[in-house]
């Protein structure tokens, strides 16, 4: 276990900082500590280290791909070589697609990238990980069939069967009628399932979850048609602060960022915990919250991704 940084402050791993959220919060945390930057792109990374270098701060740059399990194992061993305290995990990184693709082990795109990924990813950090250190996965309130907003998105809600048939992009019937919808509802109640499995299994480590609120601004539909995009860059940016006094579920990547800060940082030792976008803690639907469906995703995941180890 790491114990002791070689530039003798705390870090913070921060995934998908290349933009909205992630950004934000990469920079919010980059006052407190060095932050380990991971994303797909070398470029952007680098682009965010040197801001964060200009201002008398300390970024290193892990290229990862978070759909691809050996990309995944890769960046591990990156991170724990650079031989950080590290004090938050903070997976960040998703992806909402309209129009669903697969990996190169033929895994759809937004549950390797929502859930697999960042279940890899933590686990394979959480051996090198302090005690008291605090990990905290981005989840979505749309993975509740009850949750009226959402509802009134047209999600359904997760559809999970198996880490397996999700993977494969199967879901369970009666599900969403908006393309994506499944598939994004469905891998956020995985990884809110699991970050609430993790917290009971060790608790010499803090795990929460945050709902991050609608950020009409950030880049989750990526494959979106460019109208939508042109909305998503330059307008939204500029008409979501006006209405979020008002709508309680919108938020901002600026908003959003704080509250997942103020949860990293947070030094009640409270484990388990699900926040909304005001950082209060929510409950999630009936299915995440029962036990024995949060270690059953577990184990799927674990049994699923030991078979790609091999």
């Amino acid at each position: 276990m790491t114990t002791q940084s070689a530039f003798g402050a705390q870090a913070y791993v921060v995934t998908g900082p290349t933009s909205g959220i992630g950004l934000r919060t990469a920079l919010a945390l980059s006052k407190r500590g060095a932050v380990v930057l991971v994303g797909r792109d070398s470029r952007r990374l680098r682009v965010v280290q040197e801001k964060i270098a200009s201002a008398g701060r300390k970024a290193f740059c892990v290229v990862c791909d978070l759909s691809d399990p050996a990309s995944v194992r890769r960046a591990s061993a990156d991170i724990i070589a650079l031989n950080l305290s590290i004090a938050g995990l903070i997976n960040n990184a998703g992806m909402m697609q309209m129009h669903p693709t697969r990996n190169a082990l033929g895994w759809d795109m937004s549950f390797a990238t929502n859930h697999l990924g960042p279940f890899a990813l933590t686990e394979a950090l959480v051996a090198h990980l302090p005690d008291g250190a605090h990990v905290v996965f981005l989840a979505s309130a749309v993975e509740n069939p009850e949750h009226k907003p959402a509802k009134a998105f047209g999600f359904r809600g997760g559809r999970y069967i198996s880490a397996r048939a999700s993977a494969r992009g199967e879901w369970a019937p009666g599900g969403s009628n908006v393309p994506g919808a499944d598939a994004y509802a469905t891998s956020k109640q995985t990884i809110l399932a699991a970050a609430l499995a993790f917290a009971r299994e060790t608790p010499r480590l803090r795990f929460s979850a945050v709902e991050p609120g609608v950020n009409p601004s950030t880049a989750l539909g990526r494959d979106a048609n460019a109208f939508v995009r042109l909305l998503s860059k330059y307008i939204m940016p500029l008409m979501v602060p006006l209405f979020v006094p008002f709508i309680k579920v919108l938020s901002t990547p600026k908003r959003a960022a704080r509250v997942i800060t103020n949860v990293v940082i947070d030094t009640s030792g409270q484990t388990g915990v699900y926040f909304d976008q005001s950082g209060e803690p929510m409950l999630g639907s009936e299915l995440v919250r029962d036990p024995g469906f949060q270690d059953r995703v577990v184990a799927e995941t674990r049994e699923f991704l030991s078979l790609v180890a091999k």
